[in-house]
């Protein structure tokens, strides 16, 4: 069977053009490619089938029914939908170079808007919240050491998870500089200098798992009991079981709802709140702009507080209003 336009173009969007033109990282492309899955599915639904899809069968009502279609049936969030779009204006915003005959519906998918999403308030946790955290890890067994290092590092190096997942033992200096070298979001690498407490951790975890030997250099940093790097729904499963031990043993709060990036969010809230610079705290955290870094300055009500205190001055009088220096109201009112 001959292979459609569709198929061609997705071939060579998702294997040529993301990775050698765009330079995406190979989270973006799968992100991409699972958008594109859950798209022929959906017109699977609609009675066409992935070898008769073609680029004329897709339009601006069509992409509208497929969004509508993920919250509908599969109950995604604003941001979800919003992450699918951004993927089909990418494919679109390719295509229409390449195939131009339906142009104008191309443009006319490319103005599908994003929804707005709700603002909810950033979690993060206290420092209190995060000793106890750590302290849960049993040290006597090989998992709660290797659980302990990966969760303190995460914090410290304020780390998206799939940035330590993808870790390896090359990926580490420690010698006098004690630093980290983090790939992030458009491949995009950073150099981040970890504290002597992390290192403590890190070296008897490397040599206990023998991964200071050359010939693993490029095993993964953190691993299951196959040998095999840790997916995002294992260390969230590790993150969440610390969590709910240390509700109960710690008397400490802790949210309800917890995720790995709120050791992200906690790092940074944390060194802002000792006072260090927004640029420093942009290139830990590995951001474009400081301006995406300064939502945790807006979050910071511990800070709002203390510079309304310093800033307030009284300007209510000081006498006492004559309606409560008055205990009998009845004659405060005849004599009113």
């Amino acid at each position: 069977m001959k292979p459609t336009d569709f198929s061609k173009y997705l071939s060579d969007f998702l294997t040529k053009y993301l990775v050698h033109k765009r330079g995406a990282s190979r989270n973006t492309v799968c992100a991409y490619r699972d958008t594109f899955v859950l798209f022929i599915g959906y017109m699977a639904t609609q009675n066409i089938s992935v070898n008769k899809l073609t680029l004329e069968a897709i339009n601006q009502s069509v992409v509208v029914k497929f969004l509508d279609w993920l919250q509908a049936e599969r109950k995604n969030s604003n941001s979800t939908r919003n992450a699918r779009l951004a993927a089909i204006h990418a494919f679109f915003g390719y295509v229409q170079y390449q195939q131009p005959d339906y142009l104008y519906e191309y443009q006319k998918i490319l103005s599908i808007p994003m929804k707005r999403k709700a603002t909810v308030p950033m979690n993060y946790l206290t420092v209190d919240g995060i000793k106890a955290l750590l302290h849960q890890p049993d040290i006597h067994t090989v998992r709660g050491r290797r659980d302990l290092a990966l969760l303190s590092l995460m914090y410290d190096t304020g780390a998206r998870v799939q940035e330590v997942i993808d870790l390896t033992p090359c990926s580490l200096r420690l010698d006098v500089l004690n630093t980290i070298r983090i790939t992030g979001k458009g491949n995009k690498t950073r150099i981040v200098p970890m504290l002597h407490e992390q290192v403590k951790l890190l070296k008897p975890y490397i040599v206990e798992n023998r991964l200071d030997q050359e010939s693993n250099n490029k095993h993964p940093l953190f691993f299951n009991s196959r040998g095999d790097k840790l997916t995002r729904a294992g260390v969230n499963h590790i993150l969440i079981k610390y969590a709910d031990m240390a509700r109960k043993t710690s008397g400490v709060f802790l949210p309800e709802k917890i995720s790995c990036h709120i050791l992200r969010h906690s790092k940074a809230m944390h060194l802002l709140q000792a006072g260090v610079n927004l640029v420093y705290i942009r290139d830990i955290l590995g951001h474009v702009s400081v301006q995406t870094t300064e939502v945790y300055a807006r979050a910071d009500s511990k800070a709002k507080r203390l510079a309304i205190e310093k800033a307030y001055t009284s300007v209510t009088p000081e006498k006492e209003p004559v309606w409560l220096s008055n205990d009998n109201l009845m004659d405060w009112l005849k004599h009113f």
